[in-house]
């Protein structure tokens, strides 16, 4: 990716690449391509889409930052999707949840929501009462393998969550912890918390080439600053990123081995080929008019 660059325009978005000039990393360090601000739809903030960055580190494919006041209804009604996986991690307050597999409750702060959409499932979900919901919720593009296998979700438990380090372990491995979400293989994402001044390297797993991150509080230093709010993404490499906090920082990271497949899109669902997304379709249409018989939707 060619860094020179001021401005990459894309999709009616503006991604801006930083001045790569100052040495701030060691050499061999993994460099930033490009960064983000996204834009805001009231309370999210959409920093990855499909058509767009998501194209570039699949299988990550959407990242939403919510902060979200307490409110008694739904955030956004049920909805479906398939082909995909949503991950939601709940960096404050708490969420209630409730999808088409059988699963209802709440995940509160530290806590993760997964839920394999595969062939076809609906959800819904909204802050709790109290504090205000700070999150970010991921997709993950399925492999053609579980792109339309049965819908299956997970609802993690702040404890259970691993820890190594300053890093929890959301999805995959890093050092001795591991996460209990049965994700595909090749996917690494972790929730970091750094203090100020505080250095942090992260030497991705082989063939991690697709690497970002996304800071929710604070900022970092690597060879160019990554502030609150901003999202990063890094030349694809094997290299390793090396940080820097500049105050006490919260963010995500997420590293893959790269999605090798097209992003076929529909309405909800990320798919690997126009059959599969038809398939799945047809399941989603079929949950959705038992829904409207129950008065669901």
């Amino acid at each position: 990716m060619d860094t020179s660059a001021a401005v990459v325009a894309r999709d009616n978005r503006r991604f801006a690449v930083e001045d790569l000039s100052q040495a701030g990393a060691s050499a061999g360090a993994r460099r930033i391509a490009l960064s983000t601000r996204g834009h805001q739809h009231g309370p999210i903030t959409r920093l990855v889409s499909p058509s767009d960055i998501g194209e570039l580190i699949k299988p990550f494919v959407f990242l939403d930052h919510a902060e979200v006041a307490a409110r008694p209804e739904p955030l956004f009604g049920i909805h479906p999707h398939s082909g995909i996986a949503t991950l939601t991690v709940v960096l404050r307050g708490g969420m209630v949840y409730e999808d088409t597999t059988g699963k209802k409750g709440s995940v509160p702060t530290g806590g993760l929501e997964w839920m394999k959409a595969g062939k076809g499932v609906w959800h819904d979900g909204g802050p709790t009462s109290g504090e205000p919901l700070r999150a970010f919720q991921l997709w993950v593009a399925l492999p053609p393998s579980e792109e339309n296998a049965p819908p299956e979700s997970q609802y993690i438990s702040p404890d259970a969550v691993q820890e190594d380090g300053p890093a929890r372990v959301i999805l995959g491995l890093y050092g001795r912890a591991s996460s209990p979400i049965r994700a595909p293989a090749g996917i690494n994402y972790l929730h970091v918390r750094l203090n100020d001044g505080e250095r942090w390297r992260y030497a991705p797993p082989d063939r991690h080439t697709v690497a970002w991150l996304a800071v929710d509080e604070g900022g970092l230093r690597s060879h160019a600053p990554i502030r609150a709010g901003e999202l990063a993404v890094f030349e694809e490499s094997g290299g390793a990123i090396e940080l820097e906090a500049d105050g006490d920082t919260s963010f995500v990271l997420g590293s893959a081995i790269k999605h090798p497949h097209p992003l076929v899109l529909g309405r909800s669902s990320i798919h690997t080929s126009r059959a599969a997304l038809t398939q799945a379709q047809a399941e989603i249409d079929r949950i959705g008019q038992r829904l409207r018989a129950e008065g669901r939707r």
